[in-house]
């Protein structure tokens, strides 16, 4: 029986030894001793000789997609707001058609980034003025319902499951009344989507940033905070350093509830048969069945 073939960001490994080593020797960095730090989503790898980090968008990934998200990082350090930059090079770099971006290397400790560390950061963002430039909207449920479709992993009976409360969500969705001013938004605030930074916190992550309601950013971290084992404390201290509870918002039941949703979609939609990401996701959606809404999730 032939091994299994590994999949990191979409691709298989050696394919994106393949895309990293082509975009490097284009920007001109050394991929020597190169690292993966992250496999998920996206491939992300340590350049050590570089000093520099590569992320290669996920297989399949329009290439507008990663010209947006380039956009967008240099509009906001040109505002001296606290993002991982780039490099000062073209981006993104195109190797074997797929889109590979180069940051600035920031070491980091062994511990994730405290909730409250997030705040001020998020904060600054939700009040920036509009960027001149088009950002989408936020869709959530868009975006699950495109999950759900793509998912060929899950049983029938999950795949029902998942669009029976879709659909109730939306509905209830039409009900809820926002309080905070539109803005710009992380899209998927929490502590592995931010870095270490003399003594504060800088973002990183911007593949799903958008334009839309704050509270959506804000019921995010709580539920990393509830659900990954931060603890409520984390949430306390994040909400106290924002000025706004979310959990005390009307709309939050609905909202957490949808955003939990793309959570376990998301994952769905990329999970194999025999995976532990399926066995994780298949885990959720059982807790969500039986109202588990303390159940702690595992980090996929």
């Amino acid at each position: 029986m032939s091994a299994p073939v590994v999949r990191i960001g979409g691709f298989a490994e050696s394919e994106v030894v393949n895309v990293l080593n082509a975009a490097c020797d284009q920007a001109g960095l050394d991929p020597a001793d190169a690292v993966m730090l992250r496999g998920h989503t996206n491939a992300v790898y340590l350049l050590p000789a570089a000093g520099a980090v590569a992320k290669i968008a996920r297989a399949g990934t329009p290439l507008t997609s990663v010209r947006r998200t380039v956009q967008l990082v240099q509009w906001l350090t040109a505002h001296s707001f606290p993002t991982v930059e780039l490099l000062p090079l073209e981006q993104p770099v195109i190797a074997d058609g797929h889109a590979v971006t180069f940051w600035h290397y920031l070491p980091q400790p062994g511990h994730p980034v405290p909730a409250v560390h997030l705040a001020g950061p998020l904060r600054a963002l939700h009040e920036l003025p509009p960027p001149p430039f088009d950002v989408l909207p936020v869709d959530t449920v868009g975006a699950i319902r495109r999950s759900i479709r793509e998912t060929t992993a899950l049983p029938l009976d999950d795949l029902d499951f998942l669009k029976r409360r879709l659909a109730e969500l939306d509905d209830a969705l039409r009900q809820v009344r926002y309080v905070l001013a539109p803005g710009l938004l992380q899209g998927d605030p929490q502590h592995r989507n931010a870095l270490h930074h003399q003594g504060a916190a800088v973002l990183c992550d911007w593949d799903t940033a958008c334009f839309g309601q704050p509270e959506l950013d804000l019921v995010t971290v709580e539920i990393h905070c509830r659900r990954f084992g931060y603890g409520p404390s984390h949430y306390r201290e994040f909400a106290d350093r924002y000025g706004f509870d979310v959990t005390l918002w009307q709309g939050y039941p609905v909202s957490s509830e949808l955003r939990e949703l793309r959570m376990i979609t998301t994952n769905a939609k990329r999970a194999s048969l025999g995976s532990p990401t399926l066995t994780e996701v298949r885990r959720r959606i059982h807790g969500l069945r039986s109202g588990q809404d303390r159940l702690a999730w595992n980090i996929l």
